[in-house]
């Protein structure tokens, strides 16, 4: 390992040198080990254009982040508070640009938000770009939002009002008209070298004897023949986003002085899309694999030498086992990313509210290895995204379920072509190989509120508003930060994505709709109106939460054996206090016996979400259809 220490041709003041010189002292080794299992004999080399592009980066840090930087690394658990609370959404369709951010300020500061995704702001291609995730400048954002000074001007607002930004970075591809992707084509061998550019037919063949389809309906294969390259380009997703070869430390050094740059601008979060796919391995699916977990902690360390303030993101759409290694395992334990999306929570919620039973889910999150007590899930019921059934074939055995049968019926179910669905989904990517699909919809319709409102039965719209409020409450209840998407806190229906000429091939859009405020108006107006009260509902929850310690994501949410098919039973064993947190997930009343929540509490407890105490002595529990209770016996009560 080579630390030279000449300098780039930048000065930095004594109080920025040594706080280079001490971040630099203590990351090093965890940035050292992911390179040389990486780059190897290029590891020496690579680490040197490492320092030169911090040093560079953090020579421009403006002063009020440094401050933020030393604020953080007083408060390395800001991720994990229960006030943290995340809403996820598209600038355009919510506000029209960034600037317009400003003009909804009060609707994001009422729900308690302190962590805004913003969908992909850089600059994406012409047409078709995946909603954004086919970028084509990096160092742009979209002209319709607004301008990089913009950006800039927004987190700065939003760190008044204590909001994060969190912003998209795509690591596994960009767009075929990315200026590295237009090299490419013209022959420089520099930026050939950036992507996977196959010679034969014969390669081809070879890889893809094991690698799956992401999009079997939009892009069949993995390889696009590009005439101008002469040869098959990878393309996982569409044959305009051409895979990126990380195998190349020239990639790694172009995506950490980007996120240096975009981190100078206020960005706080970097979620990196796609990254399960990031390296390639003959003879694998090309996911998951270890040398994704050494590429993310050697960013992750160098963005900590220049901007210890900013945290990871991971999206990954994978099985439960291989969920808490994009928080670490093994020798990778919290030095990757701070926050990973917790698929497998969501779609356990959607199955047990289909089945009106707890089993699989028992099964299944139990079953998740613990996470990094330094790291937390982002936990959502519903994003920007279709509904993948990732349901492992174990544990659907172990609950006596066929895998594909019961995939089947959830894609069933959810499209509402099941017999008795309450769901107005639509089928996405469905395979008739496998007989499986996913599901697009928005949270309400996919809860029963589209259908319930139009069948004009008010015991069906009480039902769907409960199922509404309950997903929340089980969100914001798990731990982690809690990711509202765009609307749901009104009941938003599906959007007619069809009357979009861009959206029209796509029925992802159906949940993607332009912000309803006049919704939002009538929900804060009009308490008693069915907007109304989903935004009481899922205000109570976070409110509750706000307020609560036993929520610290560092504590880790306990599945506890349910005496009721039609019960989830969680359990959070804080320090100030042992928690039980029930859910109904069915439409009938459920008499819970009160001896299982005994064994775990006092006799008298605290209920969280409604502020009554109560007296676990009695036989029975009595919960409603749908009802959720946070009960807590906290020391000293």
């Amino acid at each position: 390992m080579v630390a030279d220490d000449s300098l780039p041709n930048v000065s930095l003041d004594p109080s920025t040198q040594q706080s280079f010189d001490l971040r630099w002292d203590r990351y090093l080794p965890d940035l050292w080990i992911g390179l040389s299992k990486v780059y190897g004999d290029r590891a020496d080399e690579t680490l040197q254009r490492i320092r030169d592009i911090l040093l560079t980066r953090i020579a421009k840090r403006p002063e009020d982040l440094k401050r933020l930087d030393e604020a953080r690394l007083l408060e390395p658990d800001w991720l994990q508070q229960p006030c943290m609370i995340g809403y996820t959404a598209y600038t355009d369709r919510f506000a029209g640009t960034l600037a317009g951010i400003n003009d909804h300020l009060d609707h994001l500061s009422e729900m308690g938000v302190r962590y805004l995704h913003l969908m992909p702001l850089l600059t994406p291609r012409q047409g078709a770009n995946d909603g954004g995730y086919a970028v084509a400048d990096h160092r742009t954002i979209r002209t319709d939002l607004g301008t990089i000074d913009d950006l800039s001007t927004l987190t700065a607002t939003l760190r008044n009002h204590g909001i994060s930004l969190v912003m998209d970075v795509v690591v596994n591809h960009v767009a075929a008209e990315h200026e590295w992707a237009q090299r490419a084509r013209a022959g420089q061998q520099k930026y050939r070298d950036y992507f996977h550019i196959l010679q034969t037919q014969q390669e081809v063949d070879g890889w893809e004897r094991n690698l799956p389809e992401v999009f079997p309906h939009f892009a069949h294969g993995n390889f696009t023949w590009s005439d101008d390259c002469h040869g098959w380009v990878w393309t996982t997703f569409n044959e305009f986003q051409w895979d990126l070869n990380w195998s190349n430390p020239d990639v790694f050094c172009e995506f950490l002085d980007l996120m240096c740059a975009l981190a100078n601008r206020g960005v706080e979060v970097f979620r990196l899309d796609t990254i399960s796919f990031i390296w390639k391995q003959l003879g694998t699916t090309c996911q998951n694999l270890p040398q994704v977990h050494d590429i993310t902690q050697s960013l992750r360390q160098a963005i900590r030498i220049v901007a210890p303030a900013v945290a990871f993101e991971t999206q990954t759409v994978v099985g439960p086992g291989d969920l808490t290694e994009y928080l670490g395992q093994g020798r990778h334990w919290g030095k990757v990313s701070d926050v990973a999306y917790h698929n497998s929570l969501m779609v356990q919620l959607w199955n047990s509210l289909a089945t009106r039973d707890v089993s699989l889910m028992e099964t299944a999150l139990s079953r998740v290895p613990d996470k990094p007590s330094t790291t937390t899930w982002a936990t959502y019921a519903r994003c920007h995204d279709d509904i993948g059934w990732v349901i492992d074939d174990a544990d659907a055995r172990e609950t006596g379920l066929d895998p594909v049968a019961h995939r089947h019926f959830l894609s069933q179910f959810y499209s509402g072509d099941f017999p008795g669905s309450f769901a107005r989904g639509l089928t996405f990517q469905d395979n008739p190989e496998t007989g499986e699909s996913h599901i697009s919809g928005s949270l309400a319709s996919l809860a029963g509120l589209e259908s319930a409102l139009e069948a004009k039965d008010p015991a069906l719209i009480d039902a769907a508003i409960a199922r509404i409020v309950l997903l929340h409450t089980a969100i914001l209840g798990y731990g982690g930060v809690p990711l509202i998407w765009m609307g749901d806190e009104v009941g938003m229906l599906n959007d007619d994505w069809q009357g979009d000429p861009d959206h029209g091939d796509d029925n992802r859009w159906a949940h993607r709709p332009a912000m309803d405020w006049s919704l939002v108006e009538q929900a804060q107006d009009e308490p008693h109106s069915v907007a109304g009260r989903i935004w009481r509902g899922v205000r109570r929850a976070i409110n509750a939460r706000r307020r609560s310690p036993e929520f610290h994501a560092s504590v880790e949410t306990v599945v506890l054996p349910s005496p009721s098919r039609k019960v989830i039973m969680w359990g959070r064993p804080h320090p100030e206090g042992r928690m039980i947190e029930l859910y109904n997930v069915s439409e009938h009343e459920v008499w819970f016996p009160m001896e299982s929540l005994r064994s775990e509490l006092d006799d008298v407890v605290t209920e969280l979400l409604s502020g009554f105490d109560y007296d676990l002595t009695p036989m029975n529990l009595r919960l409603a259809p749908y009802d959720c209770l946070w009960l807590s016996a906290r020391s000293g009560q």
